[in-house]
């Protein structure tokens, strides 16, 4: 493979301060709409971004060039356990996710992964990425049309509308690196125009100091916040599988080996509790980066590094964090629609790839069951022990998985598995898990 430059190749200042500006622009669209959504600080959430990159690097020896941003399939659970709880709440489960990511590193590095294979088919996984998609469409509906106060606004929907067009043709009819970068390209087109029609309120910006702390949180732990992300987290787990896959095939490098599944685990899961420890969402490889370096031809440590720091600087600057924050809701809500649909869509081809057989009863009960569970918003409520959406719609789906029992034959012939490495591919949309 013709690389410019190569995992552990270090640039010179004059290359290396543009090169990883382009990984730091490719991330932080997404990475600073999650902390919008969900009602933490976007500043804390590109500080935690950068240091879980480099604990990310750490862990891995510097052998795998990936950026960890903020996660999108922990939205629901980041809102739900905020609103019932306290963002500390939130906080409390996002580090028990990063546990038990150190936990499943352990069990890859003893046994290997085929018995995720068995916990985690294809059927489950697709099926609860569409629910994480669809399960958030209201939102981005309802942040698109009354801009998040329940009134409906033409002035809002026409915001939205032009911010997702914008984007929507960006991500179409761009080439090289603008082709990644459709939903920044999106919310600074729907910012100047909102600028044009005077919604943005400059008043915050200008208030706010130069420099200073971010916003911090400091952790609590409930049962219910912590169940309601551990079942996430078992897709996450999944799809970091096929992250790290596709990395893995784009560098030309085998991670799977070396430095070893069980290390890039290990580093996704530190970063997310070590995120979590300071207030911002839980992290995971971006999608986004990974075609950066695919355009480029860069697959330098050293760049991503780069990017991780100049991340963690800017979170200093408070008028930055304030300048984000004053972006209109409907702007967020246009990008949302493209994006939330965009993961509903991944969890469809998901399925489609892996070659799901909807003719087998058993894919079609646990596919179903999971969909009108996760969207449906059922719950379980036993005295203080709640569980629902999404949550218990991947609780059920992994049992149903688990108990019913699998055909071995479909018209005399051998049947094919949604399993065994089929995980792997069915997971190459790495950008469907935020």
């Amino acid at each position: 493979m013709n690389q410019v430059l190569g995992i552990n190749e270090k640039p010179t200042i004059l290359k290396w301060i543009p090169l990883s500006f382009q990984h730091l622009f490719a991330m932080f669209g997404a990475t600073v709409l999650v902390p919008y959504l969900t009602g933490l600080d976007p500043s804390t959430a590109l500080f935690t971004s950068g240091l879980g990159t480099l604990i990310f690097i750490l862990c891995t020896k510097g052998q795998v060039p990936a950026y960890l941003g903020s996660s999108f399939a922990f939205i629901a659970a980041l809102q739900f356990v905020s609103k019932e709880y306290g963002f500390a709440y939130a906080m409390g489960g996002a580090i028990m996710v990063g546990v038990v990511y150190c936990l499943f590193a352990f069990l890859i590095f003893k046994i290997g992964t085929k018995w995720l294979d068995k916990i985690l088919p294809p059927v489950v996984i697709g099926s609860i990425i569409i629910v994480i998609g669809l399960g958030l469409a209201p939102t981005a509906i309802d942040m698109a049309m009354t801009g998040g106060t329940g009134e409906y606004s033409t002035t809002y929907l026409l915001i939205a509308g032009v911010t997702l067009a914008i984007a929507v043709v960006t991500s179409v009819f761009s080439k090289g690196f603008l082709s990644v970068i459709p939903v920044l390209v999106g919310i600074i087109g729907g910012y100047l125009f909102s600028l044009l029609i005077k919604v943005v309120d400059f008043k915050p910006v200008v208030e706010a100091d130069w420099f200073g702390m971010m916003k911090f949180v400091t952790p609590k732990f409930n049962f219910n916040a912590i169940l309601a992300f551990l079942m996430v987290s078992m897709v996450t787990i999944a799809e970091h599988l096929g992250d790290v896959l596709v990395l893995s095939k784009v560098s030309g490098k085998d991670f799977y080996k070396k430095p070893g599944l069980h290390r890039t685990l290990l580093g996704d899961g530190l970063a997310t509790s070590v995120a979590s420890l300071f207030g911002g969402p839980p992290n995971t490889t971006y999608g986004e980066n990974i075609g950066v370096m695919a355009i480029s031809r860069v697959y330098s440590v050293w760049v991503v590094g780069g990017a991780a720091v100049m991340a963690i600087v800017l979170s200093f600057f408070r008028k930055f964090g304030a300048l984000i924050q004053s972006i209109p809701v409907p702007v967020m809500g246009g990008i949302s629609i493209m994006l939330f649909g965009v993961i509903a869509s991944s969890g469809l081809r998901t399925l489609v790839e892996s070659g799901i057989d909807y003719g087998d009863k058993r894919n079609l009960l646990i596919s179903s069951v999971i969909l009108v569970l996760g969207i449906g918003g059922a719950k379980i409520e036993i005295g203080s022990f709640n569980l629902q959406g999404m949550a218990l719609a991947a609780l059920v789906g992994i049992l149903l998985n688990l108990i019913l029992p699998s055909s071995d034959t479909m018209d005399g012939k051998e049947k094919p598995k949604a399993g065994g490495r089929e995980i792997e591919a069915a997971n190459k949309e790495a950008a469907a898990k935020r």
